[in-house]
C-alpha cells in the first residue's frame, strides 16, 4: 500500500534537503502529522518566513534580515580584521565559541577549477576593495583545508601582495579527544607541519 498523495508529496520535499535520504524523508512527513494545528502554522510560517525575509548582508555577505547584519553593524567589534569563511553557516560556528570579535567576509565557494569554479566565480573581489578602502590591517583566512582551501588562500595572499596587511590562517590539526587511527593522513599533515612549542 502506498501513502497517500500528500504524505507521498511531503516525503518527496523532505528528500531535496541535504543529508535526507528515502527512510528519514518518510519518519519525518509522518512525524509531522502528529504536530497540533498550532505548531504547523509556526512550521509552515517559519519555512516562508525564512525564505523571503533572509538575505545576503550588504557588507560582509552572511546572512540577515536588514541590509546590514547585527555583526557589521556593532561598532564595537574590531574593525580592522576580517575573518574570511568559505559560507555563511561558518560565521554562525566561530560566533559561538565568542572569542572571536573582528568582521567577516563569506566568499561563498572556494576556487576550483576542476570543477569548473573560477577566482571570479567567487566573492573575492569585493573583499580586496573592502580591504583596500577600510585599511584591513588583519585578514584572517578560516577556510577548509582542502586543496581547495589552500588554493583559495594562496591566491588572496599573492593578491594583497604589498599592501600593508597581515594574513593568517586558522591551525588545522587533530581534534581533542579524538582517536588517532580515525584521523585522515591530511588532517596529520596539517598537524605535523603546524606544530608548536610546548611552553
Amino acid at each position: 500500500m502506498n501513502y497517500p498523495k500528500s504524505i507521498n508529496n511531503l516525503i518527496e520535499c523532505f528528500k531535496k534537503l541535504p543529508g535526507i535520504g528515502e527512510k528519514t524523508a518518510e519518519r519525518l512527513a509522518l512525524s509531522i502529522l502528529d504536530l497540533d494545528d498550532e505548531m504547523i502554522e509556526l512550521f509552515s510560517k517559519s519555512i516562508i518566513d525564512a525564505k523571503r525575509k533572509v538575505k545576503r548582508c550588504k557588507k560582509c555577505n552572511g546572512l540577515s534580515e536588514e541590509d546590514l547584519c547585527s555583526i557589521c553593524k556593532d561598532k564595537n567589534r574590531d574593525q580592522k580584521t576580517i575573518c574570511v569563511v568559505e559560507e555563511p553557516k561558518n560565521i554562525i560556528l566561530f560566533e559561538k565559541t565568542g572569542t572571536y570579535k573582528g568582521l567577516y567576509h563569506v566568499l561563498d565557494g572556494l576556487i576550483s577549477p576542476l570543477d569548473g569554479i573560477n577566482p571570479e566565480d567567487i566573492n573575492i573581489s569585493s573583499l580586496i576593495e573592502k580591504i583596500k578602502k577600510e585599511k584591513i590591517k588583519e585578514v584572517i583566512l578560516a577556510v577548509k583545508p582542502s586543496i581547495e582551501g589552500e588554493t583559495t588562500s594562496l591566491y588572496i595572499k599573492k593578491l594583497l601582495e604589498g599592501y600593508d596587511v597581515v594574513i593568517t590562517k586558522i591551525a588545522h590539526g587533530v581534534p581533542i579527544g579524538v582517536d588517532m587511527e580515525y584521523i585522515d593522513t591530511l588532517t596529520l599533515e596539517m598537524a605535523m607541519e603546524t606544530r608548536t612549542e610546548i611552553s
